[in-house]
């Protein structure tokens, strides 16, 4: 509390005067600190904000080529990461990243996005899967859950999860979700529970014989240089990762 008073004309000519205003000045670079750090962050929300339009449009209009064009036909289902929010890029997204690689074997690959930012299992069930009807797909993949972990009850999460790796074609990938630990305050909080998430996405897709794209392990901490200006989303480096996860575990006759 003796530092933090008002200092006198005579303290101020000491050295305990020169501490109190360092002091002082340290205390107000702090909080400008602080503001400008949540300056940014929300920056970064309105940059992310304005990408989920931009991107979606984009996906619409590479979906109608998708349909009246030939080649496998690969369908993904999600949320904002199958958008590749936060990239910079919607081909820097893990979408685009396995697109390329998939188009490198010199097959001419289509992609059919129906992913949807703030995407919840719900609407993979009731939006998203009714739309595969009368495809023929050689590839669907399918990374949801990360909009339900805060905002649906456990037992409703978990059934709805069962319900939609119940229903995707024999043709499918199923993604884990990303552990969220050492991210943010609330990571460490909530880590245990995404692990048991994971733990029943891998026991449900083992039971239908469906490969899991094990994210939880190739996004891990360090997040340090892997996410984008909301701190939320990946960056290009974090969307790799996701990326070498899908990839991993494609079947051989997909990758090759």
């Amino acid at each position: 509390m003796f530092l933090l008073r008002r200092a006198s004309r005579r303290e101020r000519t000491t050295p305990i005067g020169a501490l109190h205003r360092g002091i002082m000045r340290w205390g107000e670079a702090e909080r400008t600190s602080s503001r400008l750090a949540v300056q940014r962050w929300l920056d970064g929300v309105a940059y992310v904000d304005v990408q989920a339009r931009t991107y979606a449009d984009y996906w619409t209009q590479q979906n109608q080529t998708a349909l009246t064009t030939t080649g496998p036909l690969w369908v993904v289902l999600g949320d904002s990461t199958a958008q590749g929010l936060g990239a910079s890029s919607p081909l820097h997204g893990y979408v685009g990243q396995v697109l390329n690689a998939l188009r490198r074997t010199g097959s001419p690959w289509r992609v059919l996005n129906l992913s949807r930012s703030g995407a919840q299992t719900q609407h993979v069930l009731k939006d998203q899967l009714p739309l595969l009807a009368g495809l023929q797909p050689a590839l669907v993949t399918c990374g949801i859950g990360s909009n339900d972990i805060l905002a649906t009850p456990p037992k409703r999460f978990r059934d709805h999860l069962r319900e939609v790796i119940e229903r995707l074609p024999t043709s499918s990938v199923v993604m884990d979700l990303t552990v969220p630990d050492r991210l943010w305050r609330v990571g460490g909080a909530v880590s245990p529970y995404v692990a048991g998430i994971n733990q029943h996405i891998s026991t449900t897709a083992s039971d239908r014989g469906l490969p899991v794209a094990e994210v939880s392990r190739y996004a891990r901490p360090p997040w340090r240089g892997m996410l984008a200006r909301d701190n939320f989303h990946p960056n290009n480096l974090g969307y790799r990762r996701h990326a070498d996860a899908l990839l991993a575990a494609l079947p051989a006759g997909v990758r090759n």
